[in-house]
């Protein structure tokens, strides 16, 4: 028993599929475009919400100058007049990385080392040891 297929549901059929292939070829294009502009960003680093950090050996390129300032309490626009970028919405939203690239293509790691001299130009100097505690006195024993 075999069935005859007419000429227009062969074409149908082969049209349908044709059509799927090129929707999975688009959205699949899309989502590997999406994951390349992810770029690796990582979650922020640990720590208690407005705790200011000190080491700015932790600086890394998927942050953005606005983070920056906030994370370190150092005014954002001293950053972006240290990297001589103007501070729009745009380059408020982009990464160092992205940032070096778009402004400064032939020094790589520019923007990076210039925020970490700068956040340490401009942080309060940490003192070198904890202050001291004065412990109560003892009584004396009989």
């Amino acid at each position: 028993m075999s069935a005859k297929v007419s000429k227009k549901q062969r074409a149908l059929v082969i049209g349908l599929i044709a059509l799927g292939i090129l929707f999975t070829t688009f959205f699949g294009m899309r989502a590997f475009h999406a994951y390349e502009q992810f770029n690796g960003h990582r979650p922020p680093p640990p720590g208690k919400p407005g705790k200011v950090e000190t080491d700015v050996e932790l600086i890394r390129g998927w942050m953005t100058v606005p983070f920056i300032a906030e994370l370190y309490s150092v005014p954002e626009p001293a950053l972006f007049e240290a990297l001589k970028i103007p501070p729009d919405k745009e380059t408020r939203e982009k990464s160092l990385r992205d940032l070096n690239r778009e402004y400064y293509p032939d020094a790589e790691g520019f923007v990076l080392e210039t925020v970490k001299t700068t956040v340490k130009k401009l942080q309060p100097p940490v003192p070198d040891s904890a202050p001291q505690t004065i412990s109560p006195p003892t009584a004396p024993t009989p």
